[in-house]
C-alpha cells in the first residue's frame, strides 16, 4: 500500500481532473454501484474502504470511511465525511459493526484477500461487501495493464479478473454474488451516463455484492 499511498499524496491534482475530464464515466459508474444498495435496508451503518477524496461516499450516501492517504483524506473531510488514517488491511473498528463495506479501488490494496477478511470481521452477519472494479480481461482493463508503465496511478496496482474476485469473495466468507456492469466503450468514447446491466462479460466496469454468511 505505501507506494500507491505515495503516489495519490503527490498527484491529487491530476487524480481528481480525471473526474472532471470523464464526467459521464463517473456518473455511470455510481449508477452501478447504487443499484446495488437499492436492494437493501434503509437507514443502514456502512463504510467505504480507499475513501480517496470522497467522491463515491458523497455520491452515494456513505458518511464514513478510511483513507491511508493525506492529501486524499483532507479532501474527503472537506466534504463533511468522517474518513480516518487506515488501511483496509487493518480496519479500526469492533467485530461485527457493520451492515456494508463498499470497496471501489481494490486495484491500489496492498493485500486483497486480507482486505476481504477484514471487511468479514467488521460486517454484521447477514450484511454484505460491495465491489467496484475494473475487470482484467475487459477492454478497458487490457488498456489499462498494457499502459501500466507509463501510468501514474496503475504502475503498481494489481487488476482482478471477475473470476478472481468471485473466488476470493467466497474463500473470505461471503456468498452468493450478484453482479452489474457498465462502461461498454473505450473511455474516450463515454459521453453519456450509461446504465448498468445484471451479470458481466460486457462492460469493464464491474460491480459485485455479496452476502456475509
Amino acid at each position: 500500500m505505501m507506494a500507491n499511498t505515495e503516489v495519490f499524496e503527490r498527484n491529487v491534482a491530476e487524480y481528481e481532473a480525471w473526474f472532471d475530464r470523464f464526467p459521464a464515466i463517473f456518473d455511470s459508474e455510481i449508477l452501478a454501484i447504487r443499484r446495488h444498495f437499492q436492494e437493501l435496508p434503509e437507514n443502514i451503518l456502512g463504510i467505504e474502504v480507499g475513501m480517496g477524496s470522497g467522491r463515491y461516499a458523497q455520491a452515494l450516501g456513505i458518511k464514513e470511511g478510511v483513507e491511508p492517504a493525506t492529501s486524499m483524506r483532507n479532501l474527503a473531510l472537506d466534504k463533511a465525511l468522517e474518513v480516518v488514517k487506515a488501511t483496509a488491511e487493518h480496519l479500526p473498528y469492533k467485530d461485527l459493526h457493520f451492515d456494508f463495506v463498499l470497496f471501489v479501488t481494490i486495484c491500489h490494496l496492498d493485500s486483497f484477500p486480507k482486505a476481504l477478511k477484514e471487511a468479514n470481521r467488521v460486517i454484521k452477519r447477514g450484511g454484505h461487501v460491495i465491489i467496484g472494479f475494473i475487470d482484467k480481461g475487459s477492454k478497458i482493463g487490457i488498456q489499462y495493464e498494457e499502459k501500466k508503465g507509463r501510468s501514474t496511478f496503475y504502475k503498481n496496482a494489481r487488476f482482478y479478473l471477475t473470476s478472481e474476485v468471485e473466488d476470493l469473495l467466497k474463500a473470505s466468507g461471503f456468498k452468493n454474488p450478484v453482479f452489474s456492469q457498465c462502461l461498454f466503450d473505450d473511455l474516450e468514447n463515454i459521453q453519456k451516463t450509461e446504465e448498468p446491466k445484471e451479470g458481466t462479460g460486457e462492460g469493464s466496469f464491474v460491480v459485485v455484492r455479496a452476502t456475509k454468511k
